[in-house]
């Protein structure tokens, strides 16, 4: 076995997240450390891209607050991250929203997803 893939193999770990893509709606958890304290902290937002695969697979989740642009990246092999939720199935034809940053207001929203039964 290769001594890279061992060493990932190891620090590698395997959390049960929902399946989401570029569009969705979605709410993650996180531990926040300041000083001494840890507190979760959750940031909701839509999800632009998805990257890589494995242990180095990582989104970028963008929200709005108080009219300025936030934009995070999550790296998904992390143990800060206590929970995904996913809110919306957003209906886009793209893997990467980076179109978003340009646009205000309702052009911004992306059309929800409807299940049929």
């Amino acid at each position: 076995m290769d001594a890279i893939k061992y060493v990932q193999e190891q620090n590698y770990i395997d959390k049960k997240f929902p399946e989401f893509k570029a569009g969705d709606n979605i709410e993650v958890v996180y531990n926040i450390v300041e000083g001494g304290k840890e507190r979760p902290q959750a940031f909701r937002g839509d999800v632009l891209k998805v990257t890589g695969n494995g242990a180095y697979k990582t989104f970028t989740v963008r929200k709005i607050s108080n009219g300025v642009g936030v934009e995070r990246i999550f790296p998904m092999n992390t143990p800060n991250i206590i929970e995904i939720k996913v809110l919306k199935r957003g209906k886009v034809r793209r893997a990467k929203l980076y179109y978003l940053r340009n646009l205000v207001g309702k052009r911004a929203k992306i059309k929800e997803k409807r299940a049929f039964k």
